[in-house]
């Protein structure tokens, strides 16, 4: 049972559904919550919305929540890419314009802090004679149409529900928040930089920091902040640095190079998450973030400002449940890895990611022969072979050749030659310039026209002959990583939709990102929601890969009172 729903411009709604629930046209919110309440306990509909992104946060603000829907503007999204039309319109006016056959309009800026222009269809660029109900009933039912003609429809199709479930997680996420608290964010601040200073100032900690990067540099001016001014110090001082980044900075030996490196971390935190993000982005003890659902050409999640996918270590110690609840961590043991067994049906790396810790088994499968880890000579950088095995690994998905990566993925290919292959073929598809899907059809986009024009071509030199060919290897290696991270983003929308089904109230997701899940549930249910939490790891494997997919997906699940205890 579908319901579609439509704001108008004057912020009335209007619904329409199967013909037992008659349309439902100009009416209110406070009637929309009373209608909704009773719809979802007899009916459990699945909601049409044009933008859960935009439709959602006002709904939640009144007090209605919904278990399923479907996003027209997020499956139109996933639908062009796999026609190969990445970057159209995918707004209901778009979605309308192609479904009648007209040009779509380009999609309009939507702000959720100005939320009386998200719903204003003119705006919107659909044609003054059709209204929004009807504009989006024309797009679902293309769009369901399209589903039934993509290569494989029921993945397509739990795909879209998983996605549009995502969007919905996303929008209650922001909404609920997740528990923050400010007076110890302060207190840390404080500690690490020295009392707050305007805008503009640096703090008496990075001030002395400064200080003691210009003393080392022999007393001349030397702006820590300018990675310009930090190189050409040191080139003054003798030392050619081809930038002023950490990971350079290192290796360099000089009495500047402690003093840059703790000003670095502090003046990142001072910066990305300092008094400025606390007041901006905490309130009420909740950060608040918005979430971007597919914000990432493979389908991850992005952010709209707070950083939110990026709380750094330090700061996990402010994450803290309230009085009598508890935080349940759950963060999935070396996920892509084990994607990539499941993807390529690779007996032998589905064994290895039986192991908890799939790196220390894929060492034991790669070098030892069952020697005991701790007495794994060390290779000549003082690695061990859990962390060559790693890096084998990691060289597959992401294309890595450099150094001992070769050799490391000559092994590999070796020992797991079915995983090896399958990122290998991705690869050559890319090269081809041609796209490449993930598990449940989330489809890469196609190289650019100057890319095209480079790699296809007749070239008379060898420097443009090279050129060509690094072009195509580069391309090459991101179709060989979009398989893998785009299907990881497939089994974590699922995860997320089944894990949002399952929780017991008033326990709820607070966090997400990339392969980690906080949610927020009072004490005595904590072992409740872990339970959820590993029957959804079970489920979302099924329904990814089959019922007789043997890779195992561990979660280190722990229920702690503050985000930086659950590691």
């Amino acid at each position: 049972m579908h319901i579609i729903v439509a704001r108008e411009s004057d912020g009335v709604y209007s619904l329409r559904g199967p013909a037992e629930l008659a349309d439902l046209r100009k009416i209110g919110i406070a009637e929309l919550r009373d209608r909704a309440k009773e719809w979802e306990r007899d009916h459990a509909p699945r909601w049409v919305f044009s933008s859960v992104e935009q439709d959602y946060p006002v709904l939640l603000a009144a007090g209605i929540r919904v278990r399923r829907c479907h996003d027209l503007a997020l499956t139109e999204g996933l639908l062009l890419a796999h026609e190969g039309r990445h970057g159209e319109p995918r707004g209901l006016a778009g979605g309308y314009a192609r479904a009648v056959g007209l040009p779509p309009p380009p999609d309009s800026e939507a702000h959720l802090d100005d939320q009386p222009a998200l719903f204003d269809p003119r705006g919107a660029g659909l044609p003054r004679d059709i209204a929004v109900l009807d504009a989006a009933e024309t797009v679902f039912a293309e769009q369901r149409r399209r589903i039934g003609e993509t290569g494989h429809p029921d993945r397509m199709r739990l795909l879209v529900a998983a996605e549009s479930a995502s969007a919905l997680a996303a929008a209650e996420m922001s909404a609920d928040g997740l528990p923050w608290r400010a007076d110890l964010h302060d207190e840390l601040l404080t500690e690490l930089l020295g009392p707050r200073v305007p805008p503009g100032q640096r703090p008496r900690k990075l001030a002395r920091l400064a200080e003691r990067v210009q003393e080392a540099f022999g007393g001349r001016q030397v702006n820590p902040d300018a990675p310009a001014s930090v190189v050409r110090a040191f080139g003054r001082a003798g030392i050619e640095v081809p930038s002023a980044r950490a990971h350079v900075l290192r290796h360099v030996d000089h009495p500047a190079v402690a003093p840059l490196l703790e000003y670095k971390e502090l003046a990142r935190l001072h910066s990305a998450h300092g008094w400025t993000w606390l007041d901006g982005w905490v309130r009420g003890n909740r950060f608040r973030p918005v979430y971007v659902v597919g914000g990432v050409v493979s389908g991850r999640w992005a952010s709209r400002g707070g950083a939110a996918l990026q709380i750094p270590r330090t700061l996990r110690v402010c994450v803290r449940a309230d009085p009598g609840w508890r935080l349940v961590v759950a963060d999935a043991a070396q996920l892509e890895p084990r994607v990539l067994a499941a993807l390529s049906g690779d007996r032998r790396l589905a064994e290895v990611s039986a192991s908890t810790d799939l790196y220390d088994s894929l060492a034991e499968a790669m070098f030892s022969g069952g020697t005991r880890q701790a007495d794994l000579p060390k290779d000549g950088d003082g690695r061990d072979d859990r962390s060559r095995a790693k890096i084998a690994m990691l060289s597959a998905m992401y294309g890595g050749t450099a150094g001992e990566a070769a050799s490391l993925l000559a092994l590999l290919r070796q020992r797991f030659p079915d995983a090896v292959s399958f990122v290998e073929r991705a690869a050559l598809a890319g090269e081809r310039g041609e796209r490449v899907r993930s598990r449940l059809g989330r489809t890469s986009p196609d190289p650019s026209a100057a890319w095209r024009a480079l790699t296809g071509g007749t070239v008379d030199d060898l420097a443009g002959a090279d050129k060509a060919r690094r072009a195509a290897r580069e391309w090459g290696r991101f179709t060989r990583n979009f398989v893998v991270q785009a299907s990881a983003a497939d089994w974590t929308a699922v995860l997320l939709a089944t894990l949002r089904r399952r929780l017991p109230q008033p326990a709820h997701l607070v966090f997400f990102q990339h392969d980690e899940v906080l949610v927020h549930t009072p004490a005595e249910l904590s072992d409740d929601v872990s339970a959820c939490i590993e029957d959804s790891v079970r489920e979302t494997a099924e329904l990814v890969f089959g019922a007789s997919c043997p890779v195992r997906f561990p979660l280190h699940i722990a229920a702690v009172e503050t985000y930086a205890d659950a590691k």
